[in-house]
């Protein structure tokens, strides 16, 4: 009886830590494993239409170039219709804080229409830019601005804002912030007349206008080069796509050159 007792309690005692062992937690999900800038990039909140032009954009290697980290204070300017935005408030959402810098008019509603459209932009903050006027984006509080595909339209039109629009950059940041420029390249040694009409705007350019307002220039990619690009076309930058301006005209040479050849510059606000 004594024998039969003590086995049964050593059987007892080697079972017992199996049965107090917790169940295996199930697998996170595919998208919770990833870093945060995949995670955001897989974001179902995205556009499908605006999904696809990631192989023209590059979005994961430009925002790395760039930067871009977890509960950084981003200023986004001129966002037109949210492209990059559809990124920066999923990945920014938990810590960081993202305002948006549209032209006053069309522009600004446009903006502030997609950002009530979903809760995942419910952070996201507008400081409209009136030309002449500076915006409410406090002074030294951005670590990182960026602007995709926007420097032409600055240089443009009856009251070119440029000088403006890079001199606000360099009041918003930090020191020691960056600003990242992405924008259609124009060559060199082209006229410096085609940078107010073709879309088009030559490195130089931009680096001046950024050096002018207090940058240091830190650096360039050629993340978002395009060789296909031959940049004389009769409607400038908008006749290849998404834009595809001749519409049906020689429309599948225009899709087989892709996206803009485009420039990739990293400046820094000086300590």
């Amino acid at each position: 009886m004594v024998r039969r007792a003590a086995a049964l309690f050593l059987i007892a005692a080697a079972t017992a830590p199996l049965a107090a062992q917790p169940a295996p937690e199930a697998p996170k999900p595919a998208a919770e494993q990833a870093s945060p800038l995949a995670a955001a990039l897989a974001a179902p909140t995205r556009t499908p239409a605006n999904v696809a032009r990631d192989k023209y954009r590059h979005p994961a290697e430009t925002l790395t170039f760039f930067g871009l980290q977890p509960g950084q204070n981003v200023v986004e300017l001129w966002p037109g219709g949210g492209w990059y935005t559809e990124v920066l408030a999923p990945y920014l959402s938990a810590g960081g804080t993202l305002q948006v810098v549209p032209p006053a008019g069309s522009y600004d509603e446009r903006i502030r229409k997609k950002i009530a459209s979903n809760a995942v932009y419910g952070k996201v903050q507008v400081a409209t830019f009136n030309a002449g006027q500076p915006t409410s984006i406090a002074a030294g509080s951005a670590d990182l601005v960026l602007t995709f595909r926007n420097v032409h339209s600055w240089l443009g039109g009856e009251a070119p804002v440029a000088g403006q629009v890079f001199a606000e950059a360099f009041r918003v940041l930090k020191p020691g912030g960056t600003l990242g420029v992405v924008e259609h390249r124009l060559p060199e040694e082209a006229d410096d007349a085609r940078q107010m009409t073709s879309g088009y705007v030559k490195v130089s350019t931009v680096r001046r206008l950024a050096e002018a307002a207090g940058f240091t220039f830190a650096g360039e990619s050629e993340i978002n080069a395009n060789p296909k690009d031959t940049k004389d076309y009769p409607e400038g930058v908008w006749t290849l796509p998404p834009s595809l301006e001749l519409g049906d005209k020689d429309r599948e040479k225009y899709l087989a050159i892709g996206e803009s050849d485009r420039m990739t510059l990293k400046f820094v606000k000086p300590n």
